[in-house]
């Protein structure tokens, strides 16, 4: 019998290690295949984003005695006015800012090399090239209109609508899906279904803490730039509600970008700049984001940055976006599952 028994391990333990090979081998493959996996779905993982992020307010709305049919219609509805806002009123204020931040952006270059003694020329060569990829699309879309330049790309006008389509279908169905993951889960276990609650409640409250904390980022300092007659105030705005995705390193990229241009300006927007960059994230970070975000967001700053680097080594700018919520997501299970993991390891050792 413990022979039997000693011959079972050692054909899982050759099978566990024959599986790793080939997994380590063709980890390129691997990662193509799942490079054009995510690829395929992205559309289908936005849509369902905005509208698990959103459901809260159809929710409201069919509280408030509106049809379902009808919520949905509003919340989409907002959606569109919303891009259709950007796209009248922003858009091109962003396009006379980029070619300012373009301008400021190569004197800012030109000082520093000259006071440091330092070669820029490579960076700012591919920087220009990005800004001015950029500019050159914005303008297509501010003279051709948004809908003549979308028509042109296929893939674009494709991923559109299929993800527009499908964040219809989520918002209407969201309350059957989870009601579907519920009695799923339950069905396995009432322990199984626990967890997945939990990591909900921790992922959600994660995903809308960020869109709130977001918005908040976009208007305080789009504000705070313009107060001090900064020349790319909008473009900081939008940056540093772009770059709270990234933990910790997103606000000091913005200060750093802000810091470089103001220095190609006047004494008081400089130091108007320096001041908003000194005083303002200490603010954002002691003050707003732990009212945003409550409890869910209380990560240790240096686990935070281990983890950014590590979504960053492995999945580039993908792995540092998701790296948060994928830590929040390992830290759920771990706490959930922490006494089992201790019986099972108990158990283990006893076997041994």
């Amino acid at each position: 019998m413990k022979k039997d028994k000693l011959n079972y391990k050692i054909i899982n333990l050759t099978a566990l290690m024959l599986f790793l090979y080939i997994t380590v081998t063709n980890i390129g493959t691997w990662y193509n295949i799942i490079g054009k996996i995510v690829q395929i779905i992205f559309p289908f993982i936005v849509a369902f984003t905005i509208a698990y992020a959103l459901s809260p307010v159809v929710n409201f709305l069919t509280k408030k005695k509106l049809p379902k049919w009808l919520s949905v219609l509003t919340v989409v509805l907002i959606i569109i006015l919303f891009i259709f806002f950007i796209a009248i009123t922003i858009l091109p204020l962003v396009y006379d800012q980029l070619i300012s931040l373009s301008k400021n952006l190569d004197k800012a270059s030109d000082i520093i090399s000259s006071k440091f003694d330092l070669n820029l020329g490579n960076i700012e060569g591919n920087v220009s090239k990005y800004l001015d990829t950029i500019i050159k699309n914005i303008d297509k879309i501010i003279t051709d209109g948004a809908y003549s330049f979308i028509s042109k790309s296929v893939g674009v006008v494709g991923n559109i609508i299929v993800g527009f389509v499908s964040m219809i279908y989520f918002f209407s169905y969201m309350d059957d899906i989870r009601l579907a993951v519920k009695n799923f889960f339950s069905d396995i276990s009432k322990r199984s279904f626990n967890y997945v609650k939990c990591v909900d409640m921790e992922i959600g409250n994660y995903i809308k803490g960020l869109a709130i904390f977001m918005v908040i980022q976009f208007f305080e300092y789009s504000v705070l730039f313009r107060i001090v007659n900064h020349p790319n105030w909008l473009i900081l705005g939008i940056l540093a509600c772009i770059t709270t995705v990234i933990p910790y390193f997103g606000g000091l990229i913005t200060n750093i970008i802000a810091l470089i241009l103001a220095s190609v300006t006047t004494k008081y927007t400089f130091l108007g700049t320096l001041l908003i960059c000194l005083v303002f994230p200490q603010l954002d970070g002691y003050l707003i984001s732990p009212k945003v975000y409550g409890k869910t967001n209380n990560v240790n700053p240096l686990i935070t940055i281990m983890a950014v680097s590590v979504g960053g080594t492995l999945a580039g700018m993908v792995g540092i976006i998701a790296a948060l919520p994928i830590y929040l997501l390992i830290r759920t299970t771990y706490k959930f599952f922490i006494r089992d993991l201790k019986e099972g390891v108990k158990n283990l050792k006893d076997s041994i």
